[in-house]
């Protein structure tokens, strides 16, 4: 996880760590973006785009002269659009997720 550190300049250019007055700047330390919360919430995501697409397969026949009416099954023209409309939203929280950080005292 990305920590930040506040380092204030002095006008002569060289940074201070007191905060009295001074300009403020916020420079990233360098560090891991995800936590592993954000990486279960990934894989829990994958899992169920896999459901979706699971839910979207089949349907097919054997001839092609004949038609098959399994292509209009309420599970693939409902249940797997939601699932994956679902699982794309896990992924776009567990990639935007970003745990509080904890005050020292």
């Amino acid at each position: 996880m990305a920590k930040t550190a506040t380092v204030t300049k002095k006008p002569g250019g060289k940074p201070t760590n007191k905060s009295v007055g001074k300009q403020q700047q916020t420079v990233w330390a360098p560090g891991m973006p995800f936590t592993k919360i954000n990486y279960i919430l990934m894989i829990g995501g994958l899992l169920v785009l896999l459901l979706g697409y699971i839910f979207l397969s089949g349907g097919g026949t054997d001839d092609p002269t004949k038609f098959s009416e399994a292509i209009f099954d309420v599970r693939r023209l409902y249940v797997a659009p939601i699932t994956l409309v679902f699982a794309f939203l896990i992924e776009l929280f567990a990639i935007m997720y970003r745990p509080k950080e904890k005050e020292a005292k």
